[in-house]
């Protein structure tokens, strides 16, 4: 049964050298520890050929003018350790979470859907390269032969069944303790002090005997080694042998989609911050397209230097400034997102300097685009999408999408909603026959605003009506009403009203009746009992 390991050399590094791709050509040292004691703990290859390595002081890694200094980001980590689960289970249901900078897949039953084992390596390779890690790939019969020859090889390796000890030979002993003596982990994974000094004392162990690779490790005999280092003796002589068996503990863990960045100085205009932004959506969505997800939601969240009472009382909690932008379909579009993103951010600025950026993206399966054969093409979504977004930056958020009607008598007891895209509930013929069945109902065309109008009543009654507008006014020839309605008046904005239904002789409009030969017109008339004033708010089709 073949398994894979995908192992990220130099992990903080790399970590860094993804959010920040402009770094990989030049020289650049990570720094970890609180000032003014920070020392460097991971240096790249062109830093490394400038006399820089890990263990120096902050103040002598400055003396070198040409290298980049950065501390280290458990956020920048934890984004990559992610993008690192990403790529694996892309290709395995069935992945185990071995280190920050390891992980291991099951291949069994991978060859007829991926290729052979060689292909299936390499795809691994190329998919983490596209995620932005440089990492070692290597393939053996069981995990821990994978996992010692992607830390002590570099690039892919395939071990064929048989071969694990003759292929590991040659690796140093110092591959079996990568664990313990200085592999970068993730928050609570960090080897503690005993398991180091245990691994320390093995070694020593070991080099005394004058074993310096696992060759040598795997010839000993293994009852003299069991007489002196016990079983865990025996157990790293199987692991040098490549005969080391168990089972993969699977990683259950949902799939999270977040990116991060910490700036080192604050920026306030919104292009740099487009910039960023840009960096962090090509991760998010690389890593959506090697799980063959999308995104209808994203989260952005932007810590602030400092921020006002104005902003305390929108949505920044903690100095946080968050926005969230619901998409109608799922999408998976880098420009898209960024245009979206940053027409939003237009309309509402955060209004502080940036310190950190978050961003998350709530996964979701991607929509079928097959349609009708006969139906009209739909307009795209993605286009609706920055149309609206545009139109609302222009108007305002409250004014596009579409009506709700709320649960009141009010006049105005609407609101409006975002456009969500309705699932036909009844075939077409139902659709159709219950259209027929529909009668026709009077249309009310409001005023917006109402117009005010002067009433003469006769009996408490409306029988004349002069307006603004010469076609609305003249004697009432009908009438129907009143109809009272009132309500909130526990608030300021109370409402109570009279209505009518009248119609007057007006001979001005196109969309009128006949009555007797005269031409009439049908209004809504209003009494506001609160105001005392009178209104026409609408015409009747």
């Amino acid at each position: 049964m073949p398994f894979a390991c995908i192992y990220v050399p130099n992990f903080p590094m790399a970590a860094a050298l993804r959010a920040e791709p402009e770094l990989q050509a030049r020289a650049v040292a990570i720094l970890e520890g609180k000032p003014p004691l920070e020392k460097t703990i991971a240096v790249n290859a062109k830093a490394a050929r400038m006399g820089i390595a890990p263990g120096m002081t902050k103040a002598q890694a400055e003396l070198c003018p040409e290298l980049a200094l950065r501390t280290r980001s458990p956020l920048q980590e934890s984004a990559a350790h992610a993008a690192l689960l990403d790529c694996a289970q892309s290709f395995s249901p069935c992945v185990e979470d071995a280190a920050c900078d390891t992980v291991l897949l099951d291949l069994a039953g991978m060859e007829s859907l991926f290729g052979s084992l060689p292909e299936i390596s390499r795809a691994l390779h190329n998919r983490a390269a596209a995620l932005g890690l440089e990492a070692n790939v290597a393939v053996a019969s069981n995990p821990d032969a994978a996992v010692l020859a992607a830390r002590g090889f570099s690039g892919v390796t395939v071990i064929p069944s048989g071969k694990e000890a003759e292929q590991l030979g040659s690796l140093p002993v110092e591959v079996l303790f990568t664990d313990q003596l200085g592999a970068e982990h993730l928050g609570e994974d960090r080897p503690d002090g005993d398991e180091k000094k245990t691994a320390v004392r093995l070694l020593e162990t070991l080099d005394r005997w004058g074993i310096r690779n696992l060759r040598g490790l795997a010839a000993l005999p293994e009852v003299s080694l069991s007489e002196r280092l016990g079983q865990e003796g025996l157990r790293l002589q199987q692991l040098a042998r490549g005969a080391a068996s168990r089972t993969l503990v699977p990683l259950e863990a949902p799939p999270v989609f977040e990116e991060a960045v910490e700036l080192e100085h604050p920026i306030v205009l919104l292009e740099p911050l487009a910039f960023l932004l840009n960096r962090l959506l090509e991760q998010i969505c690389a890593r959506l397209g090697s799980r063959a997800l999308a995104t209808q939601e994203l989260r952005l969240t932007l810590e602030l230097e400092n921020f006002s009472a104005h902003y305390q009382q929108s949505k920044i909690n903690n100095q946080q400034f968050i926005r969230t932008l619901r998409l109608p379909l799922p999408m998976l579009d880098t420009k898209v997102f960024l245009k979206l993103l940053q027409l939003d951010l237009n309309a509402h600025p955060p209004g502080a300097p940036i310190v950190k950026i978050h961003l998350a993206a709530e996964p979701a399966r991607p929509r079928s685009a097959q349609g009708g054969l006969f139906l009209p093409p739909s307009p795209e979504p993605e286009k609706l999408e920055l149309t609206l977004a545009r139109i609302a930056g222009m108007v305002g958020g409250n004014k596009v999408g579409a009506l709700e009607l709320l649960d009141t008598h009010h006049p105005e007891g609407f609101r409006m909603q975002r456009f969500v895209a309705e699932v036909p509930q009844k075939s077409e013929r139902e659709a159709s026959d219950k259209a027929e069945e529909k009668s026709v109902v009077t249309a009310l065309r409001r005023f917006r605003p109402p117009l005010r109008a002067s009433v003469t009543l006769e009996n408490g009654q409306p029988v004349h009506l002069v307006c603004r507008k010469k076609e609305v006014q003249g004697d009432v020839l009908w009438k129907a009403g009143p109809w009272r309605s009132s309500g909130d008046w526990w608030e300021r904005e109370a409402w109570s009203r009279d209505e009518w239904d009248i119609a007057l002789r007006n001979s001005a409009l196109q969309n009128n009746a006949l009555r007797n030969g005269e031409a009439i017109s049908f209004y809504r008339l209003v009494h506001d009992l609160l105001g005392g004033g009178w209104f026409v708010e609408g015409t009747y089709d």
